[in-house]
């Protein structure tokens, strides 16, 4: 499994001559920072060894320049992001089929991420889902989803 450092992607023009994260200052940009922030579930879509892309919707933690999601140890995708790293992490649109959000790039284990329950950021917007699922506690939560993956983009699209 690859391993990441901490390292940001860098800025790269994209679709709608936007850099990588958006102008904050745009309508676009805007939506996408406070998406990145606030929406509860993403969708993550690695490829599998025959080609076929496994979309998975996921919880995940941006930080500003990456995502920080927690994986099932015994996830098929582990062994997916081994071979193929590059995956696209796209936001739900709205229920029209506008607010289109998606963001491509790599996926890598990242040893340095805290574990979910230490983590008071990932438990101020996923504690109380924790408690109230089949979890109980971050501790039980933690338990299954052991593994902490770091998405880093190098492209994001939509309108």
């Amino acid at each position: 499994m690859l391993r990441c450092g901490r390292e940001s992607a860098g800025a790269r023009d994209v679709e709608r001559d936007v850099a990588l994260l958006p102008d904050p200052s745009t309508e676009f940009g805007a939506r996408v920072a406070k998406r990145l922030d606030t929406d509860v579930v993403a969708w993550l879509t690695v490829v599998d060894p025959s080609g076929v892309p496994q979309p998975t919707p996921i919880w995940f933690l941006w930080d500003g320049s990456t995502a920080l999601i927690y994986s099932r140890k015994q996830a098929r995708r582990l062994a997916h992001l081994a071979t193929h790293p590059q995956v696209a992490l796209h936001l739900n649109a709205n229920p029209g089929g506008g607010d289109i959000v998606v963001l491509t790039g790599s996926v890598a284990v990242d040893d340095s991420a805290p574990a979910p329950q230490d983590n008071g950021t990932y438990l101020a917007k996923y504690g109380e889902l924790i408690a109230n699922g089949a979890w109980g506690t971050p501790e039980v939560f933690a338990e299954t989803y052991s593994v902490p993956l770091r998405f880093v983009p190098d492209r994001v699209r939509g309108f």
